[in-house]
This record gives structure tokens, sequence and C-alpha cells, in this order.
């Protein structure tokens, strides 16, 4: 079990680090100081569109493993239902991130700034799912 934990590890994390230029900003955080002197809308959306990047393959990267565990668990078991609420709460919070998102864009908008108040919204809420199934993870192994 845990041999296939490391190799699926190995498999779905190597990526991640082949994939992102190292110069490519990982945070909002990060865009904001890259852009302080620039200050372009434009920059910074970009360098958002960076960033959702980069969480989006790191979201998969926890999503998989989490659906692989569930996966294996369930053909010990014979019992699919915890992998099946699993892939619905994933699907409830694709759903979740884009209203609560959306409804932020459209509080700003037609301002300047809408879309990046969307983008860094659905950054926040990303990072925020990782941090809960990095979480669950890390409490799940011995």
């Amino acid at each position: 079990m845990i041999r296939n934990k490391v190799f699926f590890a190995a498999i779905f994390l190597c990526p991640l680090l082949i994939i992102t230029p190292t110069h490519a900003a990982k945070s909002v955080e990060e865009c904001q100081k890259q852009n302080t002197d620039k200050m372009s809308p434009s920059s910074m959306s970009r360098c958002l569109d960076g960033v959702i990047s980069h969480v989006n393959r790191e979201l998969q990267t926890w999503v998989n493993l989490h659906s692989f565990n569930l996966e294996e668990k369930a053909l010990v078991n014979g019992r699919y239902s915890a992998l099946n609420m699993f892939k619905r709460s994933q699907s409830n919070f694709i759903t979740y991130r884009e209203n609560d998102c959306r409804w932020q864009y459209l509080a700003v908008s037609p301002d300047r700034g809408a879309d990046l108040a969307y983008k860094k919204c659905f950054v926040k809420l990303s990072n925020s799912r990782i941090n809960a199934l990095s979480d669950i993870e890390s409490s799940s192994t011995p």
C-alpha cells in the first residue's frame, strides 16, 4: 500500500516540478510584488493566469491522490460510497468556487479590476481546498 502511494506520488507530483517555470509566480503575493513598479492591470492579470494554472495543477494532483486512495480502498472492501461522495464533493466545490468568484466579479464590474477580483478569489478558494485535502492526507497516513 505504501509502495503504491510512493509510486503514485512520483507519477503525479514530479510533472509539477517539470512543467512550472521557475520564474513563474505561484501566489497572488508574488504577482503583487512583481507588479509593484509596473502596476499594469494587464500584466497583473497575466501573472494571475499563471498562478491559476499552477494552483489548478496542484489541486488536480491532490484530487487524483484522494481518488486513487479511495479507489484502492473500495477494491479491498467493495464499498464505493466514499469515492462517490468525494467525487460529488469535488464537483460541488468547483460549482461553489465558480459562483462565489462570479458574484465578486459582478460586484466590481464594470469598473476596472473585476477580472483581478475573480482571479484572486479563484486562487484563494483553490488554495483553501488544497490545504483541506492535504490536511486529510497527512492525518490519514500513519
